[in-house]
Order: C-alpha cells, then sequence, then structure tokens
C-alpha cells in the first residue's frame, strides 16, 4: 500500500543511487549515454554535466523529468529502473511474457478457489423436499 505522503528525498536519493548504478552497470560510459539519450529524445544533444546532475545526491533541484527518464532507461538498457520509480506503490514491472505467465496463475488460482467452493457445496447432501408425498 502506498503512503500517504511521497518523502520526496527519500525517493530522490534512492533514485539517483539507483540511475548511478544503471551508469556503472551500463557497458557505455557517461558521455555515450548522454548521447544515447539525446538520440531517443530527438534533440542534438544532452550533456554530460545534465547526466551528471541527475544522479548527483547532492544536486536536489535537478530531478530527471519523466520523458528524460524514459530516454535514461533505454540510453542505459537499465529496464529494472522502473521497478524503482513504481516499487513504493505495491507495483512492479512485468516484461514480455512475464505478464502473460502472471496472467497465468492468477487464472489458475481463481480456478482452484472455485473448485474449492465447489467443494465445500458438494460436501453437503441436498435433500429435495417437493415432490414427495
Amino acid at each position: 500500500m502506498a503512503a500517504e505522503r511521497i518523502d520526496i528525498d527519500r525517493f530522490r536519493a534512492r533514485l539517483k543511487r539507483a540511475m548511478t548504478r544503471a551508469i556503472r552497470e551500463c557497458p557505455y560510459d557517461r558521455p555515450t549515454i548522454a548521447a544515447r539519450m539525446a538520440h531517443y529524445l530527438g534533440l542534438p544533444n544532452v550533456s554530460k554535466s545534465a547526466l551528471d546532475a541527475y544522479t548527483a545526491e547532492s544536486k536536489t533541484s535537478h530531478d530527471i523529468s519523466l520523458v528524460r527518464f524514459k530516454a535514461f532507461v533505454r540510453a542505459t538498457g537499465a529496464v529494472w529502473l522502473w521497478d524503482v520509480v513504481v516499487s513504493d506503490d505495491g507495483l512492479l514491472l512485468l516484461q514480455g511474457d512475464e505478464a502473460r505467465l502472471a496472467e497465468i496463475a492468477y487464472r489458475q488460482q481463481k480456478i482452484r478457489e472455485e473448485q474449492a467452493q465447489l467443494k465445500a457445496l458438494l460436501a453437503t447432501p441436498v435433500t429435495i423436499k417437493r415432490g414427495r408425498k
């Protein structure tokens, strides 16, 4: 369940740390990531200094926009970053066939629940009184 209020400082720090990790794990260096972001955004460039500001915990006035975040995720290939963004709300990102697998598991659970209810109904004998003399 989501908190009533967003702890902005905590969320900001967690996101910036996660983005830093994404850069560290990415095969591209910062200037290349910035260039890839610019490509995805259709911009002439995104500066390395802007990228540095987005990931510096001390820069609280430089939050990344959602559009630029999406470009960052694509530029680094770190799709797991979406989980960082939505996890406080009890959400999880499913990719590709993971969503279909989750739907299958959900429907199997519903079938088991229906079967349990049917079993409980069948466990009690039915006495029909109409038509008896």
